[in-house]
């Protein structure tokens, strides 16, 4: 990943989003067991949050019973600005 990948991503809009997941276990399904997954992703589409969970369904033995998500954009473009000089100090 280039240094700079994860600040350009925020400025394109991208923002963290955390999602907690219940799902049933494979072998005893009346118990629930959790997940937190944490990605940047674009809101209101969330792409990388339903690929993640068209993922589980086609792949994970455990059948989903809720999502929950928080979705933050970190920065936004109007907050960030480019500073060209730098002031040291003693």
């Amino acid at each position: 990943m280039r240094p700079h990948a994860d600040m350009e991503m925020m400025l394109k809009g991208y923002g963290l989003t955390t999602a907690h997941f219940l799902y049933h276990l494979p072998d005893h399904p009346h118990l629930l067991q959790t997940f937190i997954w944490q990605q940047y992703d674009l809101a209101p589409k969330f792409p990388a949050l339903y690929g993640f969970i068209e993922f589980w369904k086609e792949k994970l033995d455990g059948p989903l019973h809720s999502v929950t998500y928080t979705h933050r954009e970190l920065v936004s473009e109007r907050e960030w600005r480019n500073v060209t000089g730098e002031l040291v100090l003693h």
